[in-house]
């Protein structure tokens, strides 16, 4: 009996201890966690250091016409506030273009930007190519809506080049967490997205 109580004791011990590491780990990896201001400092540098290696236009032509075009294009920043740049691609049918209110269906691949610098790798994600699934193949926004979750949840920032161009135009966006989708902007998680916007087929 006094051997059980003995082992039983050890046990205790050696549990207590485990946890002890355990929630000393927990409030070291606390610490480490980074303030909202300091992930989106690091955003930031990432989006920085991406177009670092691209031709960036600070200013936008006044009118859609005198966009350049095509995948040596430069990257013209969309707002003051470096938030949003703008590679185009195709201007798509400038004669055909959304309303608001319209729907507009879009294909789009995306790279985590902060993931790629951080590890070095490009993971991509989407509805394009072989990224289709029952759950985005159609991801689909109205047009100026802010109040819809479908529209709201790919955020702001997707629906800027419809300003511009028309259907069947594509571009690539960097998107920084404040005008991507909704699940990135907690993490400040930064973009390249290629997007190709579709008129709805009745």
């Amino acid at each position: 009996m006094s051997r059980i109580i003995e082992n039983n004791r050890g046990k205790i011990g050696k549990g207590f201890l485990f946890m002890l590491v355990l929630f000393a780990a927990g409030l070291s990896s606390c610490n480490k966690s980074q303030s909202y201001s300091e992930l989106l400092r690091e955003e930031e540098k990432v989006v920085n250091i991406f177009l670092s290696d691209q031709k960036v236009m600070l200013d936008i032509p006044a009118d859609s016409i005198s966009f350049e075009i095509g995948p040596d294009a430069p990257f013209y920043r969309m707002d003051e506030d470096g938030y949003l740049y703008m590679q185009v691609i195709s201007k798509g049918d400038m004669t055909d273009r959304p309303e608001s209110g319209d729907v507009v269906y879009i294909r789009y691949e995306r790279e985590n930007l902060k993931y790629k610098y951080l590890y070095g790798e490009s993971v991509l994600e989407g509805n394009q190519n072989g990224f289709a699934n029952e759950y985005n193949k159609s991801a689909s926004f109205v047009y100026k809506n802010t109040y819809l979750e479908s529209t709201t949840a790919l955020g702001t920032g997707i629906q800027w080049p419809m300003k511009f161009f028309g259907y069947n135009c594509e571009v690539n966006l960097v998107l920084r967490s404040y005008y991507g989708f909704s699940e990135d902007q907690v993490y400040c998680n930064p973009y390249l997205i290629n997007v190709k916007y579709f008129k709805p087929e009745y």
